[in-house]
């Protein structure tokens, strides 16, 4: 090799060394590498900065936006909780989960989709004294499957599109991996199914080992017209689902119900009276038109609700408070603010909660304007206020246009009307447009590190190709394999690009090996795609450290996971990957 060859092998060598041992974030690690290619001279300045501008690059960024758009309109959350249903077994959810995660993956970025499905899935591990260390791997390995099911499944996928288009190879499809993807999928949900139980362990969940606060508070709901509540028995509307949350009776027109049994039938205007903990009574009050009716000064419009926060208050000894019943505090007109639930020092409140007598102690959650916590920080009527957090009302009036945008643009993808990274924009943008999520939640719901750490990466691919290093390499390749053929070459390739997704991110080592693709491609006078695919696949394949992808991070510590219990089960389903990746894509894909 040349002296740059050597230099550039150098600099990537130090670029995975500082990876693994994790010496900085990997957009500055990345950053750095290219910087130092470019003052080298290795690469040009235009080079070192092109992926700023890819559309594959561009094309993750706003499809960021329009998963957020789905989020804040509360389209997943609907997904997610009525997903598990009624399944009482472990292979039963998994089924569940396989039906619904996987479809999603294939058209949304997986991180928001694990993101929302991991408390689904300990609501339902707690509810039914299952370990959610049974679980949350399967829910991270079926969202990577799932990503390898169309173009737009994972941004490893719209990377190497980019990276295609950039060197004259034709892009790809919407669902042209899909030929390849589907099977993938379906063999790994397979094995899922075959040995999750005996590979997987059992372990007790990070939050319970910990212990949870079970601070209680009271709550009185009443179902208006429209809530989906009407009709259905208590169980079927999920309401014996929440952790942590009891149903104490229904008030029906003065006529109370209790013990409120699971098969009992809910009616308009019925008043149920709960408690819970906060996370559960937060969880009630995004059920549109179950409204509470502590405090009539309540907003129950969605549009309105956005102007809303809640917080905690506890009420002072000196507070004015003390004595009044909730309805004389007259919160709006003094405060701004709506009750929502009282806790009381961990005593249950028997009254309704509008009868209740404030006392100093008693935990207010309220419904509050933006400026609460800053206006009443040193008010004497209370101990303490601090904002819920997490807590954000639903855009649930936007829900069937985000529904709609999201249709919208898998017909635009599926038709090739217009490419993909404008098909992806136009979405984004009207999601804005149309209020499903604003300008600045919009720009918050980019994460920036992913996109910096995609783009600074094709500098380095560009220094491998220039340097003659991924000649060299590839050439080494080539003549290892030469007397076994191109499928020898596949299946080297899927093995390095396995092993180096499971050490750096997925989308740098999609980067760093499609230069050799390439070459080894053109040494064997073969074409390029099959190779590719091979790539797109390998890179996903993060199965065996939870390091190598961020969805298996976001797992591991609630389901109390060890580093090997991912060699354990990962390892199997990666050989066996890797098997039907070397057997079928020669086979859709001719060299």
């Amino acid at each position: 090799m040349s002296l740059e060859a050597w230099f550039t092998v150098t600099i990537v060598g130090l670029l995975f060394i500082s990876l693994v041992k994790n010496l900085a974030p990997p957009d500055v690690i990345f950053l750095a590498a290219t910087t130092v290619l470019a003052v080298a001279g290795i690469i040009t300045p235009e080079e070192a900065f092109a992926g700023f501008s890819n559309t594959g690059m561009l094309t993750v960024a706003v499809l960021f936006v329009v998963v957020a758009g789905l989020r804040e309109t509360g389209v997943l959350d609907y997904i997610g909780q009525h997903l598990l249903g009624k399944s009482r077994t472990e292979r039963g959810v998994l089924l569940r989960l396989s039906g619904v995660v996987l479809p999603l993956s294939a058209f949304l970025n997986n991180t928001p989709i694990v993101a929302m499905f991991v408390p689904v899935v300990l609501d339902w591990s707690r509810r039914n004294q299952v370990s959610p260390s049974r679980l949350l791997i399967p829910l991270s390995y079926l969202a990577i499957l799932g990503g390898t099911c169309t173009l737009i499944g994972t941004s490893t996928n719209l990377v190497i599109n980019g990276l295609m288009i950039e060197n004259g190879i034709p892009g790809l499809s919407l669902f042209e991996i899909a030929r390849i993807g589907i099977p993938y999928a379906v063999i790994g949900i397979a094995y899922l199914f075959v040995t999750g139980g005996i590979l997987l362990p059992e372990r007790k969940e990070l939050l319970e080992q910990l212990g949870e606060s079970r601070r209680e508070f009271l709550a009185e709901m009443q179902i208006q017209a429209g809530c989906r509540l009407i009709g259905q028995t208590i169980e079927q509307g999920g309401l014996r689902q929440l952790p942590g949350l009891f149903l104490i009776e229904i008030d029906r027109n003065g006529q109370i119900i209790a013990p409120a049994l699971p098969d009992q039938r809910l009616e308009l205007h019925d008043r149920l009276i709960f408690t819970g903990i906060i996370s559960s009574i937060i969880e009630l009050e995004k059920i549109p038109q179950l409204v509470p009716v502590a405090d009539p000064d309540y907003e129950v419009s969605p549009r309105k609700q956005r102007r809303r926060r809640l917080c905690e208050a506890v009420i002072s000894e000196n507070s004015p408070l003390r004595g009044k019943t909730i309805r004389e505090a007259e919160f709006r007109a003094v405060y701004g603010a709506a009750v929502v639930a009282v806790h009381r020092s961990g005593k249950r409140v028997e009254k309704k909660i509008g009868d209740i007598t404030l006392q100093s102690g008693d935990t207010l959650l309220l419904q509050t304007q933006p400026h609460f916590q800053r206006a009443h920080r040193h008010d004497p009527a209370f101990y303490l206020i601090s904002d819920v957090e997490n807590w954000r009302p639903l855009r649930s009036d936007r829900a069937w246009i985000a529904v709609s945008l999201l249709l919208m643009l898998i017909l635009l993808m599926t038709t090739g009307v217009m490419p993909i990274v404008l098909s992806a924009t136009l979405t984004a943008v009207l999601m804005v447009v149309l209020g499903c999520i604003s300008a600045g939640d919009a720009r918050q719901s980019v994460e920036w590190q992913v996109l910096i750490t995609i783009a600074a990466a094709f500098g380095v691919g560009s220094a491998l190709q220039n340097s003659g290093a991924a000649t060299v390499i590839a050439a080494s390749l080539v003549e290892a394999t030469r007397e076994w053929g191109p499928i020898a070459a596949i299946a080297v390739i899927y093995l390095l690009g396995s092993i180096m997704t499971e050490l750096i991110t997925n989308n740098a080592a999609a980067v760093l090996m499609f230069p050799f693709c390439l070459e080894t491609a053109r040494l064997y006078e073969a074409s390029p795609l099959p190779f590719l695919m091979t790539l797109i696949l390998s890179a996903s394949a993060s199965f065996m450290t939870p390091i190598g992808y961020q969805t298996n991070m976001m797992v591991y510590g609630p389901g109390g996971y060890r580093f090997t219990d991912f060699l354990r089960i990962g390892t199997p389903l990666n050989l066996l990957l890797w098997i039907v990746a070397v057997v079928m894509i020669p086979w859709i894909w001719p060299f």
